[in-house]
């Protein structure tokens, strides 16, 4: 079975000036998974209100969409196996996001 694995933050940390990089901060605020197929599935709770960030992780092939009510098509932004992406997500939406598998 393929999972999309994600995981909702509120807020990026800056590092101090003698150091580089953003981070989101840990723990996040709720965390969920949707098993991916040939159909689009979505997850089952929309995102927390606080959320503004998302971690995206798959371990397979797959397409990914957001939106309130998404549904994801082979058309849609492609990740591949094993890929971790960050997304920036309007506060307060009730966005989902839903996934497909892709080649």
């Amino acid at each position: 079975m393929s999972v999309l694995y994600i995981a909702e933050y509120a807020e990026i940390v800056v590092a101090p000036a003698n150091q580089r990089g953003q981070m989101v901060m840990e723990p996040p605020i709720a965390e969920q998974t949707i098993s991916i197929s040939g159909s689009s599935a979505a997850c089952t709770n929309p995102f927390n209100s606080a959320t503004r960030f998302v971690r995206i992780h798959t371990d397979a092939i797959c397409s990914i969409a957001f939106g309130a009510a998404p549904t994801a098509t082979t058309g849609n932004k492609r990740l591949a196996a094993n890929q971790t992406e960050y997304f920036g997500i309007p506060k307060g939406q009730s966005y989902k996001v839903a996934a497909i598998t892709n080649t």
